[in-house]
């Protein structure tokens, strides 16, 4: 309990740092501010960038001993919010984003933080910063560091631990400390979470970001496949990895994702915030019923939301599940060493090849010390992507996963299916991998639709999450429904650090 305790007094004070000048004051709740809310504080005057972005690295400091989300704090992180405040005094803000603290999962490139995959192979710094860290630093925001995730984005073992890395060990989730995060975005939703950035960005190929959200209790999107570049990211595979934002609230998560793709597009504008928002839509529920008698709970209380607001339900179920997940892992083994042996010719003095990695493992005295690497020597003896059995398998993947969105938006005129995004959280174990039981980003991953999670209510203090997926290119559509639900349901509520739970 004395952990607990101390943190409880610690974030009653950790809120903001004190004011750079008579004019600011503090942020009393950073856990409820929403970027549209400092950005009009910063351009009163009332709130400085420096301000906040030391208020976030000074809850790192305290608040990260528990959760063991960020393995890198950015040296120049006050010097770009100094930046920001500069150009705010001059009347040159670059839009919503400037000024602003994001975090970044550490298999994203940064020049000046490096970028790991949570693997000691990878501690060679790239030479270029990913694309989406150009756009980011275009808009305005202050990259305040980089996130833990699970190694090589949960790719390398098939009895790995979510949130465990040789380079940044083992994450925990806020709400409670022995309970897992989710991967592989794990260290981004759990610092979203507690707080410790207003935003960060995650990536996923299966569940990678809509999971940790889920699990930690925070909003996360998996935009459309292409929306978000993908160059200076760390691979599992081109056919289904995209970046994506991880938020506390929609409007957030909306905000970075205008910034992420980085063409123009305002998804924020887009939200609307009429309380009819959802008066008349047609919403199809996949219960993905009887795993799980809390989130069967929480299914029915978001049902319930939507038909008080309005909304029609109806029932259905995603066809194709069995061949889509038959075809996807072989796949993805194909596509991970093709991919990821190209990306290691961009990084001067890493191992060179998938082969080289599974020897420095070996030798390394940490990097197979909680588990093994089962997935590489797989993927090592994969065929080429020429391989007519490989295509064949992604284009079945591929091709039913899309058909088993959209035929069941056409059959029942739906605007979007609902889906319980995950199971209350595991306690972390080492051994056996993790004791996942339940999730729906499959479909949406190996389709390239998009897919967001949004708080939807609890089991005990652990968050179950639901998740809004359409069709292609309707990122906007998806947020406008997690938006209109977060408003109708007022479901998330911050962590409560508790060390454990009963037996």
């Amino acid at each position: 309990m004395r952990l607990r305790s101390l943190l409880a007094a610690l974030l009653c004070v950790l809120v903001v740092a004190p004011p750079a000048h008579a004019r600011t004051r503090p942020v009393e709740n950073l856990d409820a501010a929403t970027i549209p809310q400092l950005i009009r504080r910063l351009d009163a005057g009332t709130l400085t960038s420096v301000d906040l972005t030391r208020a976030y690295l000074r809850r790192i400091e305290v608040v990260d001993r528990a959760v063991r989300s960020v393995v890198v704090v950015n040296p120049d992180a006050l010097a770009q919010a100094a930046e920001s405040d500069r150009r705010r005094r001059q009347a040159r803000a670059k839009g919503p984003m400037d000024g602003i603290p994001v975090l970044l999962k550490d298999n994203i490139d940064t020049t000046t933080m490096g970028s790991t995959a949570g693997s000691r192979a990878l501690r060679v710094p790239p030479r270029d910063d990913a694309e989406l860290v150009r756009r980011l630093r275009d808009a305005g925001a202050v990259v305040l560091g980089k996130t833990n995730l699970s190694e090589w984005a949960n790719f390398r073992s098939t009895a790995s631990t979510s949130g465990w890395s040789a380079v940044g060990g083992q994450t925990h989730n806020p709400h409670v400390l022995d309970r897992n995060p989710c991967g592989s975005s794990s260290g981004s939703g759990a610092a979203v979470a507690a707080s410790l950035a207003q935003v960060a960005v995650g990536t996923e190929t299966d569940g990678s970001i809509v999971c940790p959200a889920g699990q930690n209790g925070v909003v996360g999107l998996k935009p459309t496949l292409g929306r978000v570049s993908g160059d200076g990211i760390v691979p599992i595979s081109s056919r289904q990895d995209t970046a994506g934002p991880i938020a506390r609230h929609v409007v957030d998560a909306a905000i970075l994702m205008s910034a992420l793709e980085g063409k123009g597009v305002d998804y924020a504008s887009e939200l609307g915030t009429k309380p009819n928002a959802l008066n008349g839509k047609r919403i199809g529920v996949w219960r993905k019923a009887g795993t799980n008698a809390e989130v069967d709970r929480v299914v029915q209380s978001a049902v319930d939301v939507l038909r008080r607001a309005g909304a029609t339900v109806v029932e259905v179920e995603l066809p194709y599940q069995e061949q889509v997940e038959a075809a996807e892992f072989p796949a993805l083994i194909t596509e991970f060493k093709h991919d990821l042996e190209r990306y290691l010719k961009t990084r001067p003095g890493a191992p060179r090849s998938l082969a080289e990695l599974i020897a420095f493992n070996e030798a390394d005295p940490v990097e197979l010390g909680e588990f093994g690497q089962e997935l590489f020597l797989e993927a090592e003896k994969a065929p080429p992507v020429t391989d007519p059995e490989y295509v064949e398998r992604r284009r079945t993947a591929t091709g039913l996963a899309r058909r088993s969105i959209d035929e069941v938006l056409a059959e029942h005129r739906l605007d979007v299916i609902m889906a319980p995004t995950n199971g209350p959280a595991w306690r972390t174990e080492y051994g056996s991998g993790d004791a996942y039981e339940l999730g729906s980003s499959t479909p949406a991953a190996v389709s390239g639709h998009p897919n967001v999670s949004v708080p939807a209510g609890f089991a005990g203090p652990l968050p179950i999450g639901v998740s809004f997926m359409a069709g292609r290119w309707a990122d906007a559509t998806v947020l406008r429904f997690a938006a209109a639900f977060e408003q109708a349901a007022h479901a998330r509520r911050a962590p409560g650090y508790l060390p454990s739970l009963p037996s």
